[in-house]
């Protein structure tokens, strides 16, 4: 009777520890990708416009926090004046958005249909998704962008 007791409790432990082994294997590598998220987070946004880096502030929305993911390998966009007051093209892939019907002014930076980036020198009223601001006087904002195209790069610093 005692040896099939233990025999007994040898097999329970034999199933449990493995049991006990992939809980903390899940857990590392749970804390593993929250940490890689963190460490992407905790760095800044940047906006290079044709090669000249420029200041912005970022909205701390689930839009952005999505653009700074996809600027992690340097997100390089070509963009297209649009009205003489705008640039705007697509980011490769859609994101979250939250439209609502705004004004925008020279300087601001909105997500247009989830898919698209909008950089503004004059303004115009319509549905975005606020994302930023480049913080530059007007007339710098047209000497940069008041053009038939624009490069423009987004990475992390």
């Amino acid at each position: 009777m005692k040896k099939i007791r233990t025999i007994l409790m040898i097999s329970f432990l034999v199933f449990l520890l493995p049991a006990c082994n992939k809980n903390e294997t899940t857990s590392a590598i749970t804390s593993s990708n929250f940490s890689t998220s963190d460490k992407i987070m905790n760095k800044n946004l940047t906006l290079t416009i044709d090669n000249t880096k420029v200041d912005v502030t970022w909205l701390d929305n689930e839009s952005t926090n999505e653009l700074k993911k996809l600027a992690t390998v340097g997100l390089d966009l070509g963009l297209l004046n649009h009205g003489d007051f705008e640039q705007y093209g697509p980011i490769g892939t859609t994101i979250s958005s939250n439209d609502k019907r705004i004004t925008t002014s020279p300087g601001d930076i909105v997500l247009y249909s989830s898919n698209q980036i909008v950089l503004f020198y004059g303004s115009n009223t319509w549905e975005y998704t606020r994302l930023g601001h480049i913080n530059l006087s007007e007339d710098e904002l047209v000497k940069l962008l008041d053009k038939p195209t624009v490069n423009i790069l987004l990475s992390l610093e």
